[in-house]
């Protein structure tokens, strides 16, 4: 027996429980101010622009942060990222809850989004370490807090944000983080599958300028001007940093994302389903809560306040999580290409079927559990394309490059909801001092006949994934020190 495998090992429910608190941690960064943001202009006595980098920059972050942690990851060790990215959210949290000022705000927020890398880190680290048996739904959960985390931080930052001061928000994170980071350091273990190498600073700079210019452009050009200097700059730009950062990647020894199997058709279809089933699933956390609070004298408005229509989002996310189990076991009952085209399929329904449930704000949650069911199912699927069509040594970069995709596609959803919301308006009280514009119920309509197509696009995308043909049990190699030990053992006692 290896030295690898007599170290002491967690068990695997304990583990999975640690590294799915990891990535709920992380997804909650990422809505847990948005109930406060029509709020920061006072707060950091800024400019409504100014503001929304509190947001933007915590997305921008993440997206960076994927495939560096993921690349890493597989480099020097998963354990040690999975640290790394939760000390970087605990300095975050920190400076943010220290902070009265745009400037510290932005930059702990940033921080913040740095620990999305513990999603794709930890999904690989799955793999590595359990039995083959329990990696699916073992994913199919991790996947899974992507929503719930979503789904808990709206009501959360809309509670404190009614009864605390806004700082409590960070004051809670950082503790979170702290009690994480402790788990992790003493039940994670180190993976053993390594693959040493020189890091691709060159590939990572390409990266990160290209993806923060391209997404820079989505998420702010609806402030700037969708056809302003600074949007189509930051747009081509980016696209042409991109394009060079592609040429460099095939012809470099150590890539930071291996695009010859990227390209492959199984990943990059992957990829491509994984932007259109992020987009569906962001759609619904900007318009619905918009629309629940939108004052019932519009004839279409439910008149909800922030903390209500963000407990009506709840459901959702915890249908996500309860259907973890289902979806594992329809990845291996019909695999995952099917099993991502019915999560798919089952988000479009649920936008069309929402076309008829807005006049009641529990037939709206109905219809939200439907989405948010379907992209849990659809967000399950995901990883274990990636990790059927890349080898070991390829599986947290890989993952990381498909949690880029779905960030990419919560950007351009923030973009395309954003100029619809603003397109369709009614006003309110016009002439008067009280004067209030606010979007239409054509705008909310229009958003969910989008969302409804994309994630149906998604479904077929999902369908021409190539099969990938499934190998007997009796005839797989066991890849995780649990199923090592198990073979050896089980050669002992022969």
């Amino acid at each position: 027996m290896t030295d690898n495998l007599r170290r002491n090992r967690p068990a695997d429910g304990l583990l999975i429980a640690v590294l799915c608190l990891g990535g709920l941690l992380a997804a909650l960064m990422q809505s847990l101010v948005v109930p406060i943001v029509g709020q920061l202009p006072d707060l950091l006595n800024t400019s409504t622009d100014n503001a929304s980098w509190v947001v933007t920059s915590t997305l921008l972050a993440s997206s960076v942060a994927m495939p560096i942690a993921g690349r890493l990851g597989d480099m020097y060790g998963k354990r040690l990222v999975l640290l790394t990215s939760l000390l970087s959210l605990i300095g975050g949290s920190l400076i943010c809850a220290l902070s009265h000022t745009l400037l510290l705000t932005v930059v702990g927020r940033s921080f913040q989004g740095f620990a999305m890398g513990l999603v794709p880190v930890g999904i690989s680290l799955m793999r590595d370490e359990l039995h083959a048996r329990k990696i699916p739904g073992a994913v199919a959960l991790m996947s899974a807090m992507l929503g719930v985390g979503g789904a808990i931080g709206i009501p959360f930052g809309a509670y404190i944000s009614e009864h605390f001061d806004y700082h409590t928000l960070f004051w809670f994170s950082l503790a979170l983080g702290v009690v994480t980071l402790g788990l992790v350091y003493v039940v994670v273990p180190e993976s053993p599958n390594l693959h040493p190498g020189e890091f691709d600073v060159v590939g990572t700079l390409g990266l990160s300028v290209g993806l923060v210019s391209v997404l820079l452009s989505i998420t702010k050009g609806q402030s700037w001007g969708w056809g302003s200097a600074a949007t189509i700059g930051c747009a081509a730009g980016g696209v042409l940093v991109l394009i060079a950062w592609g040429f460099w990647e095939i012809r470099t020894r150590e890539p930071l994302v291996d695009l010859r199997i990227s390209s492959r058709r199984p990943i990059l279809l992957t990829n491509i389903a994984s932007i259109m089933v992020g987009f569906a699933m962001f759609s619904l956390m900007l318009t619905m809560p918009q629309m629940l609070q939108i004052p019932e004298v519009t004839g279409f408005g439910l008149g909800r306040t922030m903390l209500d229509a963000g407990l009506w989002m709840v459901p959702g996310g915890l249908v996500m999580m309860a259907l973890s189990p289902i979806s594992a076991l329809l990845t291996k009952r019909i695999g995952a290409r099917l099993t991502l085209a019915i999560g798919a399929a089952m988000s479009a329904a649920g936008y069309f079927a929402l076309l008829g449930l807005t006049d009641a704000t529990w037939k709206m949650s109905i219809g939200s559990i439907i989405v948010f069911g379907g992209v849990g199912v659809a967000y399950s699927a995901m990883p274990a394309l990636i990790m059927a069509n890349v080898p070991d040594t390829e599986s947290a970069a890989a993952n990381g490059l498909n949690s880029l995709m779905r960030s990419v596609g919560t950007a351009i959803a923030s973009a395309v909801m954003a100029t619809i919301l603003t397109r369709y308006t009614l006003t309110l009280l016009a002439g008067t001092p009280h004067e209030t514009v606010l979007p239409s119920e054509d705008a909310f309509t229009t958003g969910f006949v989008i969302a409804g197509v994309v994630a149906a696009v998604a479904a077929v995308v999902a369908l021409m994934i190539p099969r990938t043909r499934a190998v007997p049990e009796r005839e797989q190699e066991p890849t995780s020190p649990a199923d090592r030990e198990n073979r050896e053992a089980g050669a002992r006692t022969a």
